[in-house]
């Protein structure tokens, strides 16, 4: 099945004129489609560290669809856990995880009637998906100082360039002195095309009046687009572009469930296959269709992404409580979310509503 993965992303990577490239943290999970994959990833080094503070993240926290247009796997557990989702892993002890899932849960219950609503979820939402941001700031402070040495407040392309190529393995005083001197590059094909995607996306970050240099400000907007709305348009521009297959720049549904190209090796690769198109049918026709006429424009695309949109946060909210909402009152009960604590944190724990009440 790996090669499968490789094929499908291959085939993104040269669709999409954004960088999606960088580092992949950790081994690619056999339930998730293929999305935003790095080519350039050193196997032998994948904690680079210079990488990993110069290049865009790979992922966008908070939101649910990524670069290349894929549903974000692990969107509801980053907008119910935020900054605590990596402490929740499958190896964790049960006792631990399960008083956390209880101390989330009376934070989430603001009135204290042991009963989340929609509303309360929703603001929940909101404030975990602020959270994401104010992280990528505070990241983002690291990683213009890392292309700004000198500390004159700004970034030009041929700056960054340098640093983005020493980080690839070449000498940096050799670069420096090629791109001083006008002189070709001679990088390998993928290196080449990324650092066109790259440049595209570093002018597009380059706020009027368009100078060529970035600040700390339009370096956030490149290493994470979802905070500026002019990147977001791109982002969506860059989407449809890769999945219209018209040309009319909308979206039909059998666009947006379109599977990559590649060949399905046995069962287990056709079921996640199975469920990857009924995940995104279901958010075609319920979310992003936002007056239900079968097609998705632009607008209702650049909508549905901006993950500081209250009404997406209440349509998110409503959906996380519909999952787990077995007495259908349309809230949910901590015996709820402690029984389906798998869907909310990602890691398979224990069933905990046997045992929820020896916590009161």
């Amino acid at each position: 099945m790996a090669n499968y993965w490789r094929t499908a992303w291959c085939r993104h990577l040269l669709a999409v004129s954004m960088a999606l490239f960088c580092l992949l943290h950790n081994t690619m999970d056999v339930h998730a489609r293929p999305a935003n994959m790095s080519s350039l990833k050193d196997k032998n080094n994948p904690t680079n560290k210079e990488e990993n503070e110069i290049l865009p993240p790979d992922h966008l926290n908070g939101m649910k669809l990524e670069m290349d247009g894929h549903i974000n796997k692990d969107f509801h557990q980053e907008v119910f856990l935020g900054k605590e989702m990596e402490e929740f892993e499958e190896d964790s002890e049960p006792k631990r995880n399960r008083k956390k899932l209880i101390d989330i849960f009376s934070k989430v219950d603001i009135n204290n009637d042991k009963s989340v609503s929609a509303k309360e979820m929703q603001r929940w939402i909101v404030e975990k998906t602020e959270e994401h941001f104010q992280e990528a700031v505070r990241e983002n402070k690291m990683s213009f100082h890392a292309v700004d040495p000198d500390g004159d407040g700004h970034v030009t392309w041929d700056e960054y360039r340098v640093k983005f190529l020493a980080s690839k393995g070449f000498n940096k005083k050799e670069m420096a002195d090629k791109i001083k001197n006008s002189e070709e590059l001679k990088v390998d094909e993928e290196t080449q095309e990324v650092l066109e995607n790259l440049k595209d996306r570093w002018f597009q970050a380059d706020n009027p009046p368009a100078d060529q240099l970035l600040n700390e400000e339009e370096f956030l907007s490149f290493l994470h687009p979802e905070h500026s709305k002019g990147m977001l348009k791109y982002m969506v521009k860059e989407i449809v572009r890769d999945l219209d297959q018209d040309g009319n720049k909308k979206l039909t549904l059998s666009e947006f469930i379109s599977l990559p190209m590649g060949t399905v090796e046995n069962q287990q690769a056709q079921d996640i296959d199975d469920d990857w198109v009924r995940e995104r049918k279901k958010e075609f026709q319920e979310v992003i269709d936002g007056n239900h006429d079968g097609i998705v424009t632009m607008e209702e695309l650049e909508e549905y992404m901006d993950p500081m949109n209250e009404y997406n946060a209440l349509n998110e909210a409503k959906q996380m409580i519909a999952v787990a909402d077995e007495n259908q009152n349309h809230n949910l009960e901590l015996e709820e979310i402690l029984k389906y604590s798998e869907y909310f944190t990602g890691s398979k724990l224990m069933d905990y509503a046997r045992n929820v009440h020896e916590e009161f």
